[in-house]
């Protein structure tokens, strides 16, 4: 068997930046537990597979150690090899999942996804979290499957060194850390360990929560984020009622063949 993938650096315009996502289009499904090999042998954060079903697009996404039920890079990665690799027709596309259906549209020489927003809920920080972080915590919410973290600075948030262990026994598939930017409305990293990713370098599916959440706090429906990183990724955010536009740009990096 020979499966081909394209590999596709999100929320970036240059190689070697934003987050890289490995897409497969396919024929038909592979069997779950072959794709959590695949996504294993490439050991992106995400690997997304493609599949026009009778009623539309399907996507899934792994990491290399579980599937996810939702995934923003990967979602951009994939919308960007369907239009510009496979020459898919239209200015937008629509995606079923396991999160429902997603739409990416094409918008000012961009991707942007058009996600669910999650608002997180008051939680409250506490001394084993402060610990995992190594850093005082100004306030800490949940969301549908994650921990949002509010510190007290972009350099806080940039310094952030966490305890990886400490964080993969907390019960949330990941934590995302957040602060007001200094030349962005807010900044933010993402930790998984628990997924199998001590940070995820630029993360759509966050932004869910977080663009609700810094749209109440700064008043603007309208709002550019930056996620801190090593690699780093530029995300132009909006708030639509119950839904978000997160866009980015994407570039395409490398095409090959598997062979099983």
């Amino acid at each position: 068997m020979q499966l081909d993938f394209h590999q596709v650096d999100a929320f970036t315009d240059r190689p070697f930046a934003g987050n890289p996502a490995m897409v497969y289009r396919l024929d038909a499904w592979l069997a779950d537990e072959l794709m959590q090999k695949i996504a294993a042998e490439h050991n992106l954060s995400e690997t997304a597979f493609l599949v026009d079903e009778a009623d539309g697009w399907r996507i899934r996404w792994f990491t290399p150690t579980a599937e996810v039920p939702l995934c923003g890079h990967a979602t951009l990665a994939s919308a960007h090899v369907l239009f510009e690799v496979f020459g898919e027709p239209g200015d937008y596309l629509e995606l079923n999942s396991l999160s429902g259906p997603l739409r990416v549209f094409r918008e000012d020489g961009r991707l942007a996804l058009d996600f669910p927003a999650q608002p997180p809920s008051e939680v409250g920080s506490t001394v084993e979290l402060e610990q995992a972080l190594g850093m005082p915590v100004v306030d800490a919410l949940s969301t549908t499957s994650h921990l949002l973290v509010l510190l007290e600075s972009e350099q806080a948030v940039r310094s952030c060194s966490p305890d990886f262990a400490a964080l993969a026994r907390m019960p949330y598939l990941g934590v995302i850390v957040t602060a007001r930017g200094d030349s962005h409305d807010f900044v933010s990293r993402f930790f998984a360990p628990a997924i199998g990713l001590n940070e995820d370098p630029v993360t759509g599916a966050a932004h869910c929560s977080l663009i609700p959440y810094w749209s109440q706090r700064l008043s603007k429906l309208q709002m550019r984020a930056f996620q801190c990183s090593e690699r780093g990724g530029e995300l132009w955010c909006r708030l639509n009622g119950d839904r978000v536009s997160i866009a980015g740009h994407s570039r395409l990096v490398a095409s090959g063949r598997l062979v099983l």
